[in-house]
Parts: structure tokens; sequence; C-alpha cells
């Protein structure tokens, strides 16, 4: 049995080196936080655009210079042909109404190995022509404006522990800017530039939970240092929940799409039709660390609720319970002597010091031999939260992060030992490490 936590893992590629050095190298390497997850491996998709000089070719390889960036062209009025279909019209007008709203991000660390942990690149060699110098490492990713006083969101991975960043807009402008502010539980950043207002161009915000399975969708963004590039698809799912990555915590009502994610999407946005933005592309699930048809956006909602925070405070302080727990399942209610048909949020452990250690939530202190492995049973079942039934642990995350401050009193009902109870919790502040 695993604890419910999606984790979340990493895998950073090459960046602003053209197709034909793509092929020269050989492919992309993992990064830093993989993590296997049912044979495969979850990924954020922030993209290197450099190695520092510890870095070893695998194999002996050609190589040649990274060209300079070569903007994408302004959107010009070119019709599309008159047999165009319908689908045709609609992926071309979202890309002319948003690519305006869409930047490069490239960020730098200078020196030390902290802060970014870039994988290896084989075929890279150490201090190629057109690269940092030794010991700088760049990697780049994607955002979208939010208004027009400079504001610009991407994901806090993009821009982690960077010591410069610069954007670039459709236009070729590049500019300076600055980090406002940092969210690393729900994977968001947002950045400010100082440029004219006339060369900013917010997003329309949609909304993320009107979305449907099937809906079309549409990813813009600068996979592989490919600029300005459009994919498409569908929502494959919704409310699913992964892990941040860049925090031990979980982002619930995430997003899932079939629009093809790669290194350097991240923190670009996901669209409707009408070209509104409802999500930030934040994740794959891939063997090989390109897109397999699984990617993960962060709900806009959660941008709604999370950008305007960061931009006025430079953080999010989230409400925390203090447990780590799992939904059930037939084995775990068999071992608790439950209904095979009980649903709810098994709690594995209660942190010491917690809002839950407070209220007297008990976490468990039995063992049961489950598929021939030890597993932790016999804690408080989290069967509803102010009286609103949930039906595992995504339920009680969802509850906590989209409809609660720190500071608020929740009631929570419980199974213990067979009977049903209430307990009272005032939520504290989240702590930036789950077990402190």
């Amino acid at each position: 049995m695993k604890v419910k936590s999606v984790l979340l893992g990493s895998v950073i590629a090459l960046a602003l080196v053209c197709a034909l050095v793509l092929a020269c190298v050989g492919g992309i390497a993992a990064a830093p936080y993989f993590q296997r997850q049912m044979g495969a491996f979850r990924t954020n998709t922030a993209a290197p655009v450099s190695r520092s000089n510890d870095a070893q070719p695998a194999a002996p390889a050609q190589v040649v210079a990274a060209p300079q960036i070569t903007p994408a062209p302004t959107p010009t009025a070119v019709p599309l042909p008159a047999d165009a279909s319908a689908s045709e019209r609609t992926a071309s007008d979202v890309y002319r109404k948003v690519s305006p709203s869409v930047v490069y991000i490239e960020v730098t660390q200078s020196g030390g190995t902290s802060g970014f942990q870039h994988p290896q690149v084989p075929g890279f060699p150490p201090n190629a022509p057109n690269q940092p110098p030794s010991g700088a490492q760049v990697a780049s990713g994607s955002g979208f404006v939010l208004d027009k006083q400079g504001h610009i969101v991407t994901n806090d991975h993009v821009v982690d522990g960077a010591d410069k960043v610069e954007v670039t807009f459709f236009d070729g402008t590049t500019v300076h800017a600055t980090i406002v502010g940092q969210d690393p539980s729900s994977d968001l950043a947002v950045i400010k530039v100082d440029v004219e207002a006339s060369k900013l161009q917010p997003v329309e915000l949609g909304d993320s939970s009107a979305l449907v399975v099937g809906q079309q969708v549409f990813a813009i963004g600068n996979p592989f240092g490919q600029l300005w590039t459009m994919t498409s698809g569908i929502v494959s799912a919704v409310g699913r929940t992964i892990h941040s990555g860049t925090s031990s915590y979980s982002i619930p009502e995430v997003v899932q799409t079939d629009a093809s994610i790669n290194p350097g999407n991240s923190g670009g946005p996901l669209l409707d039709s009408q070209g509104r933005v409802i999500g930030v592309n934040a994740q794959i699930e891939s063997q090989n660390g390109s897109s397999s048809g699984v990617g993960f956006s962060i709900p806009v909602n959660i941008v709604k609720r999370v950008a305007p925070v960061l931009i006025k405070d430079g953080k999010y302080n989230y409400a925390w319970l203090g447990v780590t727990g799992t939904s059930l399942t037939l084995d775990l209610n068999e071992a608790m002597n439950l209904s095979p048909d009980q649903r709810g949020a098994l709690v594995i452990q209660v942190a010491s010091g917690s809002p839950s250690d407070s209220a007297g939530v008990q976490g468990s202190q039995k063992q049961a031999t489950i598929d021939g492995s030890q597993t932790q049973v016999g804690g408080d079942v989290i069967i509803a939260v102010d009286k609103q039934p949930v039906t595992g642990m995504d339920g009680v995350i969802d509850y906590l992060f989209t409809s609660k401050q720190p500071g608020d009193k929740i009631t929570l009902t419980v199974l213990r030992n067979g009977e049903q109870k209430d307990i009272v919790v005032t939520l504290g502040q989240r702590p930036a490490n789950p077990n402190q």
C-alpha cells in the first residue's frame, strides 16, 4: 500500500539548440525529482539550455555550436485556405489570439551546484561554443502575460533558484525580469517585467471547474527551444492529484491532457477553443522524458486564487491539517473489518504538534500483512469534512486546498474502532516540511 501522494519527477531537456544539435547530442537525460510511478516517470517540463563543465559526453558525437534565438514572427493576416475545416480555423484563431501573450523564459544560475540540478546530456561536451561560462547553468521554460502591469505567470520549477531571469516576447523583445512571488505547493510563480504597456497582451482566464472530458484544448510554449509551438488535443481527465515537485505537498483538481507537452513547455498555457487559459502546463508522465500523451496542467482556478496573493505578498499560505493518509481499498477494509464498500481516507500518521494532533486525531498504530507486506492500519478513517462526504484522500486535500485558510475551523467526521465521531480541528499554517 502506498501513502497517498502522487510524486512528481522532473525531466529537463536541452533548449535553444536546433534540431541538428539535438540529433548530434543523442537525446535528453532524466532530471532530478524523477520518481517511478506505476512503471512510468512523471516529470516536470523545464528544459536545460546548457550544462556546467562537469558534464561528460556519453559517446563521441559531432558538436555544432548552438545558434542564437530566432524569435517567432509576429502573426500575419494570411488567411486560411477556403476549404479549411472548422477545427483548423479554431486552432488558427486561438494561435493568433494568444501567441503574443506567451513568452519564452530563460533563467540562469551562476556557479555552484545547488538550485538547478541539470541532468547528464549525452554527447554534450563541457564549454561548447556559445554556452555560458564554466559553472553557469541555464534552463528555459514558458509563461504568459497576466496583466498590463507586467506580471507573468509561470511554474515555480522554471524560476526556482535562478540568479537571472530573461523574458522574450513574441516580437523578439528581450528584457530582464524579477521574481515577484513563488508558491512551491502549487508549482506556480509570478515574475515581472518593465516594458511599455503596448507590449503586454494579457490572456483571458477561463474556468477550470467547467471543463469536461473530451473538450478540445491547445498548448502554446517553447518545447525543446522551438519557440511559440502549438499542439492540440483534448481534456483526457479532470480532478487528478499530482505532487508539486518543488514541495512535499500535492496539487488537486489537475487537468490531464493528451496535447503534446514536452521539456520547455513548463509554465505555458493550456487553452480552450476560445483561447482562454484553463491551465498551466507543468508535468508529463513518460518513460523517456518526451510526451507520451499524458500531460498535466495546474488548473486556472488555482492560478486565480494564488497569483494575486503572490503579487501582493510574495508567497501563499495554505491551511494545514497535519495528517498523512491514503484512500481506503478492499484490502484495507478487510484488514480493518470494515464494509467492502466503505469509502474514506485512512489517517496513517499525525504530525507531532500539528492541528490534528492537538484535536486528538489518531494515526495508524497497528500492522497488517497485505500481499506479503506489513502495512499500517487502524487509524481514524475520515469520511466527511464539514458534513461533506469524501471518498478518499484526494477529497480531503481538495477541500483544504481550495476552500480553507489558516485559522479556519473544520469538522472531521471519522470512523474509529467502528464508531462514528466528529472532531473539530483549528487549521494551522502549512509548514515547508509536512513532517516538522
